[in-house]
């Protein structure tokens, strides 16, 4: 099922395969976790095969490891472009970040140095999985728990400058913003200002965990308020872009994922509503 993308997404998780089957609650779309799938069959593709004839989809990878020193694994974009010739999906994503090295999996999504030097091997590899799956991609600022002294530039201005480059989308993570800007000390408007709203084809929202002078992003979480009032402030500078919840562990019952994506509705309604004029 091909659809435009617009409005209000969750992501789809096990614990949801048949209320989605059988309830087909107010979702406008559904991001799923590419590696989950890549498969030849079994019962996790069977869900998706039925859902997705209901529900816009898009895929989010955590696997591509774009800045890796390592060359690109083309055995694992082989398999997930073949998941997206079954599926169909709007768009797909993954992470600006690197999660290996020397062919060794370290399970995390690592941060980048912003380098010149990075932007240039970034750029290329971008280019090269945007060239071999026919299609542009779209890539999702981490969060961050340590900085680099070869940094040469702020997150903001290498993002933009990446996306520029290498002629690609952004999933642009409000939740990531916050947890960084905590840990790192900076103000995550000044982040928001800096990102290219033609760019930015989805948000993310997610919860974390707070341990006062640090955050760690966990997204086991409900949505705090801070990250509301950010995510309000991103959709006045850049936009109705398509919104979604992420969910991965402690997950709740669909209801109160349905009721938080109600809160994004509202702050973007809200966003929308003309400005009374007081009479003189």
């Amino acid at each position: 099922m091909t659809s435009e993308i617009a409005g209000f997404g969750l992501g789809l998780r096990p614990d949801h395969y048949l209320q989605f089957r059988e309830h087909r609650p107010k979702v406008d779309w559904l991001e799923f976790i590419s590696e989950n799938y890549m498969v030849p069959g079994g019962q996790p593709l069977a869900h998706l095969d039925a859902i997705r004839r209901d529900y816009p989809m898009v895929m989010h990878g955590v696997s591509l490891s774009i800045g890796s020193s390592d060359p690109l694994n083309l055995e694992y974009l082989r398999e997930l472009k073949t998941l997206i010739a079954r599926v169909e999906p709007a768009w797909i994503s993954d992470h600006l970040c690197w999660t290996g090295v020397d062919h060794t999996n370290l399970h995390d999504l690592l941060p980048l140095p912003y380098s010149e030097a990075a932007l240039r091997h970034l750029t290329e590899r971008v280019s090269q999985v945007q060239d071999l799956l026919g299609r542009r991609i779209l890539l999702e600022n981490v969060s961050s728990y340590v900085s680099y002294a070869s940094d040469e530039m702020s997150e903001w201005e290498f993002i933009a400058e990446l996306a520029r480059r290498a002629d690609c989308s952004l999933l642009f993570d409000v939740n990531n913003v916050y947890v960084s800007s905590v840990n790192h000390g900076f103000d995550p408007r000044t982040f928001v200002d800096a990102m290219p709203a033609e760019r930015v084809r989805q948000i993310h929202l997610a919860g974390h965990e707070d341990h006062g002078d640090y955050i760690i992003d966990t997204h086991d979480h409900p949505i705090c308020g801070a990250v509301w009032d950010l995510y309000a402030y991103t959709l006045e500078r850049l936009g109705p872009v398509p919104t979604m919840i992420e969910r991965d562990d402690n997950i709740p019952p669909l209801d109160e994922l349905l009721a938080e994506l109600d809160c994004a509705r509202s702050i973007a309604a809200r966003l929308r509503a003309p400005v009374a004029v007081a009479a003189a």
